[in-house]
């Protein structure tokens, strides 16, 4: 089930609404653990089995790691949580990574002319974030930072929560602990703060990103022998368009419907292509993401403490990390390993930090807005040797033009989007709506909310029941 789907819209959200507001305080939690659920297993069904037994893992060896219950003495709860984190990354690693580690050895094998098969299972939508959350869940009970939940609804309401369970953002254990108990506050003023945040985000994914992907998806299916310099740079710009919009449309969506529900949940997206260093990127691009790699493995490897050499080692792991993180295939490792070979770059040359001159600003602005397109063409393209044919098509100017599949895909509505996104992310760098329409009490504020409202809602919705709609894109992950 979407988030902008008719079925969620018009059935599923307005029902759990009224049951939240309608629950007294101690059955909230109980209305949102088993809505989350049932939304879980309307698209992932019988994988609903593996995210239950992780959640029953991770729920009593929590109970466990706590520093002072029953004694368990130190070296023991150290291994407990060896234990734990290793039967998550386990689950995930057979899951989502068994298929392609097999598919190398079928290759390796093929050369030596043996038979090697080829593990094919179903990926569990939102593995790599629920893994996430209960690694952060074990992890800030073992430092003593929060005290594990003791009401297994409340654990399964943090795991499984359906605005943030298949898409983010990861919300850390520490940043949601205190909202969890039963007796949380839910007003109707929460519903009020929380739908233009959803519509605003129902809008990005709708109006802008789905606009886009039939331009963008024609341009990255043009056969290599048929790839031009305008094919390239449309599809390579369109994308970055859609995956921003997508995303973080999504973020806004599930950030106004955890408000809906009485929690406040952490920012993840804060005008990223406004950034002039591919360092500052990474401060504004899918921040849970980033805080969890800083605080749960980049930190515990040392950070940038014991010199140079050991903190460009730390950001290798991290970006390796992340590259497969996004998924088991080279081009998400070559993505990985460029995005952290320009932070160690930024860092050694002393460019990591933004430059005061207006003018200076404003071209590193345009060169890390450059690096990060070129990115995502390794992100997007289905295999290493398709991103390169079109990297190199992007490098090497031809007066080719568009195929007539990409040029019937180029409507006069995609491009009116296009443009249309393009202004919206160069926009400086503090215009940050999604907050803005959430919090702010001002005259703006209250008419942007209205025009979100109104226009933004309204046309999205007709696009909605029109069936012009598609997963976001992170579901994926």
């Amino acid at each position: 089930m979407s988030f902008a789907s008719p079925l969620f819209l018009w059935y599923f959200l307005p029902a759990v609404l009224a049951a939240v507001l309608i629950a007294p305080r101690s059955g909230r939690n109980v209305v949102i653990a088993v809505a989350s659920l049932l939304f879980y297993v309307s698209g992932a069904g019988g994988t609903t089995l593996l995210l239950l037994a992780c959640i029953v893992v991770n729920y009593f060896a929590g109970r466990r790691l706590e520093p002072d219950d029953w004694g368990f003495e130190q070296n023991r709860r150290k291994w407990l949580l060896i234990g734990t984190i290793s039967f998550n990354l386990a689950i995930l690693a057979i899951w989502k990574y068994a298929g392609f580690a097999t598919a190398q050895l079928a290759v390796l094998s093929q050369w030596f002319g043996g038979d090697f098969s080829v593990l094919h299972l179903a990926l569990p939508i939102g593995i790599s974030f629920y893994t996430f959350h209960h690694i952060s869940y074990v992890v800030d009970i073992y430092r003593g930072e929060r005290p594990a939940l003791r009401d297994p609804v409340s654990f399964i309401t943090y795991i499984a929560m359906f605005p943030q369970l298949v898409a983010g953002p990861i919300v850390r254990y520490r940043e949601i602990a205190d909202q969890l108990p039963q007796q949380r506050t839910h007003r109707l003023d929460d519903i009020a703060a929380g739908f233009p945040r959803f519509a605003w985000g129902l809008t990005k994914k709708v109006v802008i990103a789905d606009t886009l992907a039939p331009m963008v998806d024609a341009c990255f299916a043009t056969p290599n022998e048929d790839m031009t310099f305008a094919i390239a740079w449309l599809g390579a710009i369109g994308y970055a368009m859609q995956l921003y919009f997508d995303f973080s449309g999504y973020s806004d969506m599930a950030i106004g419907l955890g408000r809906m529900l009485g929690f406040r949940l952490p920012e993840n997206f804060a005008r990223p292509y406004s950034s002039v260093t591919v360092t500052e990127f990474w401060r504004r691009w899918h921040m849970s993401l980033s805080r969890w790699f800083r605080d749960y493995v980049y930190i515990p490897l040392g950070g940038n403490r014991g010199g140079t050499a050991r903190t460009y080692r730390n950001l290798a792991i991290i970006f390796v990390l992340t590259g497969f993180w996004h998924g088991a295939a080279w081009t998400y490792l070559v993505w990985g390993l460029f995005h952290g070979a320009l932070l160690v770059v930024e860092r050694a040359f002393g460019w990591s930090h933004a430059p005061s001159s207006t003018r200076a600003r404003l071209g590193r602005r345009a060169l890390t807005m450059l690096l990060v397109v070129i990115g995502w063409v390794f992100f997007r393209s289905p295999d290493l040797g398709s991103a390169f044919v079109m990297l190199g098509h992007m490098l090497l100017p031809d007066f080719a033009g568009l195929t007539d599949i990409v040029a019937a895909s180029v409507t006069n509505q995609r491009l009116v989007f296009l443009l249309l996104a393009l202004v919206v992310v160069a926009l400086p760098a503090n215009s940050g709506t999604g907050p803005f329409l959430e919090a702010v009490r001002t005259p703006r504020a209250y008419a942007l909310r209205i025009g979100v409202l109104t226009l933004g809602l309204g046309y999205a919705g007709l696009l909605v029941a029109t069936g012009s709609f598609s997963p976001f894109l992170y579901y994926q992950f």
